[in-house]
């Protein structure tokens, strides 16, 4: 998946922003909470949150590892080897924006025009 495609639907959800972080990372975030990370060259890797309980199971798919230095809280990376269609892969950063919504205070929710989860 090359990165306009990431990007286009990273920022096509309720009020996602992206910024440069680690002068060459770009971050994509919901009220200041990461949701993805990628490199900001073509066909790189992308890291996301993933829930607890598909952590493990995730780890078996070929081309998707622990996230360096965030597995530690459940994200993992996907190459541009992973075996899954890009569409599978647009939903796994999906789900990571729904979790990083979910931990948001209703108030912030309600302030950024998000439904509660």
């Amino acid at each position: 998946m090359d990165l306009d495609t990431l990007r286009s639907a990273c920022l096509a959800l309720p009020a996602a922003m992206e910024e440069i972080k680690w002068e060459h990372n770009l971050v994509f975030s919901v009220a200041g909470k990461m949701f993805c990370i990628t490199h900001m060259e073509p066909d790189a890797p992308f890291s996301c949150k993933v829930a607890d309980d598909r952590f493990e199971e995730l780890l078996l798919v070929p081309g998707i590892v622990p996230a360096p230095y965030l597995a530690r809280a459940r994200w993992v990376q996907v190459s541009p080897g992973c075996v899954w269609k890009a569409g599978q892969k647009l939903d796994l950063m999906r789900e990571s924006y729904q979790l990083i919504c979910a931990k948001l205070s209703r108030k912030i929710r309600s302030e950024l025009g998000l439904s509660s989860p």
